[in-house]
C-alpha cells in the first residue's frame, strides 16, 4: 500500500508539474531599472530611500527580502538599501535621475554561517545588480547629505518605507549633518509603489502561474493520497509542503490552514493538531510562493471522501457565490473587497447576495451572517499585495474570489478560493482551472486517489 502510494504520488507529479525549475527564477535587470524609472517620475524631483530586510538572527525564520525592494531591484541580499532621484530641470537646482545601490560591508565571521555575500568592492557587482552604481552603505549618509544641502527644498520631498527601522537613524544623523534641529518628516513610498505593483507584467504573470502550478498540484495530492479518517491536520500541511519544495517553490505563501471539523470555521486557524475524523469537513487554505511571487488557494473537503447532504448544500452554496462573481465581472468596472457597499459593482454585494438568498441556517435564518471576510484582495510578491480597497479590477491585476461560510454551531466551514488574472483582452483568467471545483469533481478526484492505493 506505502509503496504504491509513493509510486503513484510520483507519477501524479511528473504528470501535473512543470519541467525542472530554476532554485530562483528571476527577470532581466532591465525590468526592474524601468521599474525604478517609473518610481523617479512619480516623485516631482524627490528623492526615494529603500531599504532591504535585514538578516534573520533565528535559524527558525527564514530570510526573505522585503517586497518593494525586490520589486525595484530584483535584489536578495540582506542590508541594503537603494536611493532614487528623481529628474528635475528647475533652473535653481536640475538634477539628472540617479539610483545607487548601497551595500554593507561584508561580515567574513557571519558569512561561514549565513553564506557568502557581494559588497561595493566586489567585482561585476554593478552588472550583477543591474543598476548604475554601486556604493558602500557608508556612504548612503554622505550622500543624502549632499543632495540637502544642495537644495533644502527636498527636506520636503523625501520618501521612505514607514516602517523601516534603518530610516529613523539616517534620517537623525541627516538633521544633524544638517543642523536642523529635527529631523525630517518622509513622506510614504509604498503610497508611489503600491500602484505599480498593482498591474503585473508577463514575467510577473508567469511567476504567478508558476506558484499556481505547484500550489494546484499540492491540493490535488492532498485531496487524493493524504485526507482521511486518523490523519493529523499537520501531516496534511507537511505533505503539501514537500510537493512545493519539490517544484521549485521556496516557501509557502503564509502558514498553511488545515482545519477539520470546528476548526473549520476558524479564519486564519494555524495550529494543525487536530486528528481528522470520519465525517468531517477539512478546510485547506494553503499555497506556495514561486521566485517570490505568491498564490492563495482553498479547497474544502470530506475527510471521508463523500460530503455530506448538509456539507454538500453549503458548499454548493459557496461554490454558487463564486461563479455568480465570476458571472458578474465586467474589466474596468468591477470592484473587490468591498462588501459593506450598495455598490451594483462590487462583486462583494454580487456574491454576499446570493450566499444571503440561498440556503439557511439550523434556526430559519439566512447564511449572510456565517461570511466573516471580503471576497477577495490582490496578489502577487505578496500574497496580500497592497492595494486601496475598494480596487477597480483592470486589466494586468491578479487577486482572488474567496467565498465562505463558517457555521460553528454545525462544525462546519467551508471556503473556495481561486486566483484570477484579467488578461490584455479584460477577460477573467482561473489560473487554478487544473483543479477540482465542484463537489463531485472533488469527490471524484478523493475517490480515484483511493482506488488507485488500492
Amino acid at each position: 500500500m506505502k509503496v504504491l502510494r509513493v509510486l503513484a504520488l510520483v507519477l501524479l507529479s511528473l504528470g501535473l508539474a512543470f519541467p525542472p525549475l530554476q532554485a530562483f527564477d528571476k527577470q532581466p535587470p532591465g525590468v526592474f531599472r524601468a521599474r525604478r524609472v517609473a518610481l523617479a517620475a512619480s516623485l516631482n524631483g524627490g528623492v526615494a530611500v529603500l531599504f532591504a530586510a535585514e538578516e534573520s538572527q533565528l535559524d527558525f525564520t527564514p530570510y526573505r527580502q522585503d517586497s518593494d525592494f525586490f520589486y525595484l531591484t530584483g535584489w536578495t541580499e540582506p542590508g541594503a538599501a537603494l536611493m532614487i532621484v528623481g529628474e528635475t530641470k528647475q533652473a535653481s537646482t536640475p538634477r539628472a535621475y540617479k539610483e545607487i545601490l548601497f551595500l554593507p560591508a561584508r561580515n567574513l565571521r557571519m558569512e561561514k554561517y549565513t553564506g557568502v555575500k557581494m559588497d561595493a568592492a566586489t567585482p561585476g557587482v554593478a552588472e550583477a545588480a543591474g543598476v548604475d552604481d554601486v556604493e558602500p552603505m557608508t556612504e548612503l549618509p554622505a550622500e543624502l547629505s549632499r543632495l540637502l544641502t544642495a537644495d533644502r527644498k527636498l527636506l520636503d520631498n523625501l520618501w521612505t518605507q514607514p516602517g523601516a527601522p534603518q530610516a529613523a537613524p539616517l534620517l537623525s544623523f541627516t538633521a544633524t549633518a544638517l543642523g536642523t534641529g529635527m529631523s525630517p518628516r518622509p513622506h510614504d513610498v509604498t503610497t508611489l509603489t503600491m500602484p505599480l505593483r498593482q498591474i503585473k507584467d508577463d514575467g510577473e504573470i508567469g511567476l504567478i502561474k508558476r506558484a499556481s502550478a505547484a500550489s494546484v498540484l499540492a491540493q490535488r495530492v492532498m485531496m487524493q493520497w493524504w485526507v482521511k479518517p486518523g490523519m493529523t491536520e499537520r501531516a496534511i500541511a507537511g505533505a503539501m509542503t514537500a510537493v512545493w519544495m519539490e517544484n521549485g517553490c521556496e516557501r509557502p505563501s503564509y502558514a498553511p490552514i488545515v482545519g477539520s471539523g470546528i476548526n473549520s470555521t476558524v479564519l486564519h486557524y494555524s495550529a494543525n493538531d487536530r486528528t481528522m475524523q470520519d465525517g468531517d469537513i477539512l478546510l485547506v487554505d494553503a499555497a506556495c510562493e514561486y521566485s517570490m511571487y505568491a498564490a492563495d488557494i482553498t479547497r474544502t473537503v470530506p475527510v471521508n471522501g463523500h460530503f455530506t447532504p448538509r456539507q454538500r448544500e453549503i458548499y454548493s452554496i459557496v461554490l454558487g457565490a463564486q461563479q455568480a462573481a465570476i458571472k458578474a465581472f465586467v474589466a474596468g468596472k468591477s470592484t473587490i473587497n468591498d462588501r459593506d457597499r450598495l455598490d451594483p459593482n462590487s462583486l462583494d454585494t454580487v456574491a454576499y447576495n446570493y450566499i444571503n438568498t440561498h440556503g439557511k441556517d439550523l434556526h430559519g435564518q439566512p447564511l449572510g451572517q456565517y461570511w466573516l471576510h471580503g471576497l477577495g484582495h490582490m496578489m502577487g510578491i505578496d500574497v496580500h499585495d497592497p492595494a486601496n480597497y475598494p480596487v477597480v479590477l483592470r486589466p494586468g491585476m491578479v487577486f482572488t474570489i474567496e467565498p465562505g461560510i463558517y457555521i460553528p454551531e454545525e462544525k462546519l466551514g467551508v471556503r473556495i478560493e481561486c486566483d484570477f488574472l484579467v488578461d490584455r483582452d479584460g477577460k477573467l483568467v482561473d489560473l487554478d482551472a487544473g483543479l477540482p471545483h465542484t463537489a463531485d469533481e472533488i469527490e471524484a478526484a478523493m475517490l480515484a486517489g483511493k482506488g488507485t492505493a488500492k
